[in-house]
């Protein structure tokens, strides 16, 4: 683990990323708050890519809690199966779409512990829906974001939560709303876990990494 970077360096890094990625998105696809909810829960040890590829063609006919209940455990089961742990991630969601429509009015609360107190919803999951779709500068941490702040040193921490928490205390705040998607990019493309490509990395610098694949 790398030791804490300086705040003018984390500032030039985020300019940087900023710079190539002025507006970077989440790459799970949804159309409203219920959608990105069940999304990012079924992402849970699985790729966006492969979530994305279930959820097309139920979100068509399952976009609201209600529907997704009409649906029914079993028909939404055959929909998500090819996504990891499908059985226990169906039951999920049709609980917390129970709970969504019995004390919720059917709509997805904006708070961090409303949201944590649905099945299959962990404070990663709260925190992507609270950024993403209310726009609130929450911090989701997962094994990319745990991996680059630990490795370059821009926010380095013994498990998520101290992760997150380095984000909020040491990241700028003009920089916070973005702050986790620029990571989880970085992450996922260029400081990947095996191999990471220095060579193209546009911050390689300004990272305390010392065993720089260059």
């Amino acid at each position: 683990m790398a030791k804490q970077i300086d705040y003018h360096t984390i500032r030039e890094i985020f300019t940087r990323f900023q710079a190539a990625e002025p507006e970077p998105k989440g790459e799970l696809e949804h159309v409203n708050a219920y959608t990105l909810v069940v999304a990012v829960a079924l992402s849970a040890q699985a790729t966006d890519a492969g979530v994305n590829k279930a959820t097309r063609a139920l979100f068509n006919i399952a976009d609201t809690p209600q529907k997704m209940l009409d649906l029914g455990e079993d028909a939404l089961r055959d929909h998500i199966k090819t996504i990891g742990l499908f059985r226990q991630k169906a039951k999920n969601v049709i609980k917390l779409s129970r709970i969504l429509v019995e004390d919720h009015g059917g709509e997805v609360p904006n708070s961090r512990a409303a949201l944590q107190s649905l099945p299959g919803v962990g404070r990663k999951t709260a925190n992507v829906v609270l950024n993403m779709w209310w726009g609130m500068p929450t911090q989701a941490v997962d094994t990319h974001i745990f991996r680059v702040c630990n490795r370059t040193g821009i926010c380095p921490g013994k498990d998520v939560v101290a992760v997150e928490r380095a984000i909020e205390d040491n990241i700028p705040a003009d920089f916070q709303h973005h702050a986790h998607h620029w990571m989880i990019l970085h992450g996922r493309y260029t400081c990947t876990a095996r191999k990471p490509k220095c060579a193209a990395c546009l911050i390689v610098d300004l990272c305390d990494y010392e065993e720089k694949n260059l």
